[in-house]
């Protein structure tokens, strides 16, 4: 009786267990003030995550989720507005108009200490505001620092460190990921032909890719994520690179979304076609929302049912 009743627990617990749900996909919709929502298997349209102008939001340019959960925004009216990463409500500014000098927070970069980078296009330096609060507290990188001019997007690396995009010099910089002092040019302006680089990112092979807006129709370089060297021109199309759960490599065109296969640079589809894509218009930034795991104390519920369904076998034994 009393095996029964523990296999029936742990069974019970395996069914009630929350599965992962797949990961959407956001995309800045620029010109429209929006951030829309595909389904990230399909790619249909799922509606706007963030409605028109929501709490302000005035050219968004920039994405990240934070440790909390929610999601942030860069919005050129010099602030940072944050939403809840389950539905896309407005929660508040989280770095309010202007504060620490903002002016132009086109891409954003929560970093191993758990604080929030942004661009300061507009400046030319790399604020740091805390993670928790908004609070500014420094320039991280000083306009001017290693010839930084025009930072118009930043990530930061398996190493580490800050990888910042130039898109005044044509360059990628590289940052120390705890001081912000300069290192090197990781990328230098015309390595591959790359011309106007965006939104920089490291694939699964630990190569860095980096999008070029000048070349003609775009395009996706990949440089080598030790040496910076290049390597090829991944994707030939499209200009602002985000790799997906799947590791495939997705795209954002002006009004549509491609996807290449992420371990050969193969064109696979169209993922958002022009002609379904919600009203997308201008695909500045990409994000995949985090994929739901279940609560700690579900796992701890199904641990004790599993153990003791263990101790149970082992007595019968």
């Amino acid at each position: 009786m009393r095996t029964r009743s523990l296999t029936a627990l742990a069974l019970a617990l395996v069914v009630l267990l929350p599965r992962p749900a797949a990961a959407d996909l956001l995309v800045i919709s620029n010109d429209t003030d929006e951030v829309l929502r595909y389904d990230g298997a399909t790619g249909a349209f799922l509606g706007a995550f963030v409605s028109a102008g929501s709490g302000g939001l005035d050219r968004p340019s920039g994405l990240a989720f934070g440790t909390d959960g929610n999601l942030y925004v860069g919005s050129f009216e010099d602030q940072v507005l944050r939403y809840d990463g389950a539905t896309g409500t407005f929660i508040d500014a989280f770095v309010p108009h202007g504060s620490g000098g903002v002016d132009g927070p086109s891409g954003l970069s929560f970093g191993p200490d758990g604080n929030l980078y942004t661009t300061s296009l507009f400046t030319g330096e790399v604020l740091r505001y805390d993670g928790s609060t908004g609070a500014f507290l420094d320039v991280f990188v000083p306009a001017g620092s290693g010839g930084l001019a025009g930072p118009l997007h930043l990530t930061f690396g398996p190493d580490g460190n800050l990888y910042v995009a130039d898109i005044d010099t044509g360059e990628v910089l590289r940052y120390d990921g705890a001081t912000g002092a300069f290192l090197d040019v990781f990328v230098a302006a015309g390595s591959g032909g790359l011309d106007g680089p965006l939104n920089p990112t490291f694939g699964p092979d630990g190569n860095l890719y980096v999008g070029s807006l000048r070349t003609e129709q775009g395009g996706v370089l990949r440089y080598d994520g030790s040496t910076g060297e290049f390597i090829d021109l991944f994707a030939f199309a499209g200009n602002n690179p985000e790799f997906g759960p799947d590791d495939n490599l997705y795209v954002g065109g002006n009004n549509n979304v491609l996807r290449y296969d992420g371990a050969t640079g193969e064109f696979i589809d169209l993922f958002v076609p022009q002609a379904n894509n919600g009203g997308l218009d201008g695909a500045f930034a990409l994000i995949f929302t985090p994929e739901a795991v279940p609560e700690p104390g579900t796992l701890a519920l199904l641990g004790l049912g599993l153990l003791g369904l263990g101790v149970t076998r082992r007595r019968a034994n």
